[in-house]
């Protein structure tokens, strides 16, 4: 078993490393609306995100297939869920605290190949609750995944062990 050195790549990682790289994780994103570790891990782009809305999208890579060979039903879900995030981020202020608490969504047809990109807006805003919609299509244009989801703004709504380039961490009260 490899000890001792520095991982620099969580592919590299044995086991026993793993286990000790469980969190928690500080990092440093590029901005307030910018793809996080596991995003970019998804190879996702944020093409447009304002006013409540924003379009990503995603290629459909070998490591993102199940066992018929089409794109994996979570990674679509991924990136339905993503897009709404950049949408609600770009209607809350910055460094906002708030996670998806439910989720729907309905598989339209499968995804053999090619880039799928996903269409959010925020549909509803109420104190601390936010709902939305994304359609993922296909390169054809044609929808593939319908979603919905609702997500709630934490009532201590301030970002901990997460730095954003472009806005100044708040100090604790």
């Amino acid at each position: 078993m490899k000890t001792g050195r520095r991982v620099t790549n969580w592919i590299d990682m044995t086991l026993d490393e793993n286990i000790h790289a469980t969190g928690p994780h500080h990092f440093q994103m590029d901005k307030w609306i910018a793809c996080a570790p596991f995003e970019k891990r998804l190879h996702i782009e944020i093409l447009e995100a304002a006013d409540g809305r924003a379009v990503l999208r995603m290629p459909f890579l070998f490591d993102f297939a199940q066992g018929a060979g089409l794109m994996h039903g979570g990674a679509l879900v991924s990136l339905a869920d993503t897009a709404l995030v950049m949408a609600i981020k770009s209607i809350v202020p910055p460094q906002t605290h708030f996670a998806t608490v439910s989720m729907a969504a309905d598989y339209l047809r499968p995804v053999r190949q090619g880039v799928v990109t996903a269409r959010s807006q925020v549909t509803a805003a109420e104190d601390r609750a936010l709902e939305g919609c994304t359609t993922v299509i296909d390169d054809q244009e044609r929808p593939v995944l319908d979603f919905r989801a609702r997500f709630k703004i934490a009532r201590d709504a301030r970002i901990r062990n997460v730095a954003f380039g472009d806005t100044p961490i708040q100090p604790k009260p």
